[in-house]
């Protein structure tokens, strides 16, 4: 009897749920992947999931291991749909939201207004009690007005409750009590502490994850008992996992508790996935380019690290400041630019691509499902970089009536033609993402020339090689199974929480022991964390980190502890590697003290990751996969003759030129001519941005 092993990873995105899934065949070594896109549903995604299993075959019943990713925390954020919140803080800082931070975008405005809270003033509440930032307790904790505010909470229909003090980070022994007494006296409610997300000082962004965190969580426990209600109803047995944004899974039932964690889980299992495959084909560094229907995401790889911070905020933009969370957030950009991706043509008669999308419904006018504004699908349908005949894998009949229509309407306000039109729209869209793409690497002191752009989604590969050719990158990598490439990171992602606590220390004579001590004692409770989930202590490896700075600077630069017992000596060895990354970034150093202001400790286990073998080849050549012909328009390059191969027939070791266009059912990659184009064992598409080898 055939022993297998079935692995499935699900995400949601904002317009298609996508499936991966790896059977491997242990007897006879053999693997085979399975990848379905189905539409998301908005108002109940589970479904989505469930829609992707059945189209792709799946059984639930028969699976291993399960990870799934999914918007329901962003979009709940900014769609305002979350619970209403009220929040227990200390004594003094009732109006800590409300205050917020002075360093807003919109600086000259003088009519400028800061963000709304999320939760309104009257149903902020204080209680007695204040450490000190030592930890020390200044003044012991009063509880006796609890009840009293419970009993307001739920007059006023509160759903969830949010706590937070001041210097908790040091001590949590105030909010610990708190919680625990809330849960006795409303025991039906949702609650989250600060203390219980993260460690780190600074206190409006404490509140503000608390607060936030709260605000999602019913309606992320509704969503995640619902999937996995739904997997159990078709026979899936196993323990579910959940995408978080720092690159890990971690258990259904844990992120149930915190879900703020999954405010990026898509975008981070993408660039998850490339880092893991950067290492997998020799290309440890690289550019991570993810374009989907709504938006575009991009993030830079150095050395197989992908950064992990903890300044993150919704919502922000050049005229708000918008909503700190201090969670552990892969660092990204990410722009309203992706298929759906709505042109339009603004007073002064300048062209705009998004930031809004046509999403799934009625999405691009080319669905014929009522669209009838252009998008960046439409254009690129209009051009022939997209085959007519093989829309979304031929699975829906091209409307280029309704495509044709929406990019005239374009064009008319512009005076010019259609094709005219969608040229400017792709250019437009394509300098976008450009923008953000300089934004992760030569505004971070990078040379993007020295990196390997990895480009996948729905839309990666059709805007690839414009986008390195205005980078200066001279090769792209185009994975297979492009169009479900996060979903396949979820695959390769390691079970992981990141810990941060803030412990500021100057480096000097003794600094390293006291520093090694906190480091031991985040290791003793991250080993106690997961002994709770029944993993052993000999599956977990820590990596640290430290978050250094000049002293009395008001920002760190993480830098990286290699393993082993700290040192006086090693310190000072760090301290000279903060410095030079401190230089490469901010362009100069300074002659002053360094100090470590906190630690990351990230903690990780294998849950079921993915080893990937090399696939076979029969040795045929690419002719062999040729399907035809046709014009295609390449913008600045003008109109070509391109090659069209069957992306799902290629095989390890073929080569040929551009112009070319290779179709697959989920994406299409665009060939630009004199580019050189290698299949590599993994059946992943290498293309050289000149003809040499």
């Amino acid at each position: 009897m055939a022993i297998k092993t079935i692995r499935v990873a699900t995400d949601v995105g904002g317009t298609f749920t996508d499936l991966v899934c790896f059977e491997t065949d242990h007897s006879t070594g053999e693997s085979r992947v399975i990848s379905a896109k189905s539409d998301t549903t908005p108002r109940n995604f589970e479904e989505g999931v469930l829609n992707a299993l059945k189209k792709g075959g799946v059984d639930p019943g028969s699976l291993n291991f399960f990870a799934h990713g999914a918007t329901v925390i962003i979009n709940a954020l900014t769609e305002r749909k979350g619970a209403k919140v009220g929040l227990i803080t200390a004594e003094g800082f009732r109006d800590t939201l409300e205050i917020a931070r002075g360093n807003r975008p919109d600086f000259f405005n003088l009519h400028y207004q800061k963000p709304k809270p999320f939760v309104p003033r009257y149903l902020r509440r204080e209680l007695l009690g204040r450490m000190s930032y030592k930890g020390e307790e200044l003044k012991p904790l009063d509880l006796s007005g609890l009840p009293a505010i419970i009993d307001d909470f739920k007059t006023e229909g509160v759903e969830a409750v949010a706590i937070c003090f001041l210097h908790s980070y040091a001590n949590p022994i105030h909010e610990q009590a708190t919680l625990a007494e809330v849960q006795r006296l409303w025991p039906e409610v949702s609650v989250v502490s600060s203390h219980q997300i993260t460690r780190e000082w600074r206190e409006y962004e404490r509140t503000s994850t608390a607060v936030l965190s709260a605000y999602v969580q019913p309606i992320a426990e509704y969503y995640l008992s619902r999937l996995l209600a739904g997997l159990r109803e078709k026979g899936f047995s196993k323990k579910a996992y959940i995408m978080q944004s720092n690159c890990g899974v971690d258990s259904l039932e844990s992120v149930s508790k915190i879900p703020i964690t999954m405010v990026e889980s898509g975008p981070a299992s993408g660039f998850w996935g490339a880092a893991e495959l950067g290492k997998l084909i020799g290309e440890p560094s690289v550019l991570a380019l993810d374009i989907g229907g709504t938006t575009a995401k991009c993030s830079l790889i150095e050395n197989g690290d992908v950064k992990i911070k903890t300044d993150y905020w919704i919502e922000r933009d050049r005229t708000s400041a918008g909503y700190p969370i201090m969670v552990p957030v892969v660092d990204l950009v990410e722009i309203g630019n992706g298929g759906g991706s709505i042109a339009w043509v603004d007073d002064f008669g300048k062209l705009h691509v998004g930031p809004q999308s046509a999403g799934a419904v009625p999405g691009p006018a080319a669905y014929g499902r009522g669209g009838t504004q252009a998008t960046t699908t439409d254009a690129n349908l209009w051009l022939g970089r997209i085959n007519r005949d093989y829309f979304c894998g031929g699975e829906v009949v091209a409307d280029m009536a309704a495509a044709k229509a929406a990019i005239e309407a374009v064009g008319q306000k512009l005076g010019m033609d259609a094709d005219v039109a969608a040229r400017g729209i792709i250019r437009i869209a394509n300098n976008n993402m450009a923008n953000a793409l300089k934004l992760v690497s030569l505004n971070r002191g990078h040379d993007p020339r020295e990196f390997t752009l990895v480009a996948f989604g729905g839309g990666g590969a059709m805007h690839a090689v414009a986008l390195a050719a205005e980078l200066g990158v001279r090769k792209i990598v185009v994975p297979a199974d492009a169009s479900v490439f996060s979903a396949w990171g979820m695959i390769m992602s390691d079970l992981r929480r990141d810990y941060f606590v803030t412990r500021p220390i100057h480096l000097k004579q003794g600094a390293a022991a006291r520093i090694e001590e906190v480091f031991a004692e985040t290791e003793e409770r991250a080993r106690a964390q997961f002994a709770s989930e029944g993993i052993e202590a000999c599956r977990i490896r820590f990596l640290r980190h430290g978050k250094f700075r000049y002293q009395n600077q008001e920002h760190t630069t993480e830098v990286l502890i290699a393993p082993g017992q700290l040192t006086d000596e090693r310190l000072a060895e760090i301290g000279t590697s903060f410095r030079e990354t401190y230089e490469r970034e901010y362009t100069y150093k300074l002659d002053a003290p360094v100090e470590i202001v906190g630690i990351h400790l990230i903690a990780s286990a294998e849950a079921g990751k993915l080893t990937m073998r090399k696939r076979q080849s029969t040795g045929a050549q690419a002719e062999a996969v040729l399907k035809g012909h046709r014009n295609v328009d390449y913008a600045l390059e003008g109109v070509h003759r391109a090659a069209i191969y069957d992306g799902d027939k290629l095989e390890p070791g073929m080569i040929f030129s551009g112009p070319a266009i290779v179709e697959y059912p989920g994406t299409t990659v665009v060939v630009h001519p004199g580019n050189l184009v290698e299949i590599d064992g993994y059946g992943n598409i290498h293309i050289q941005l000149t003809a040499e080898r």
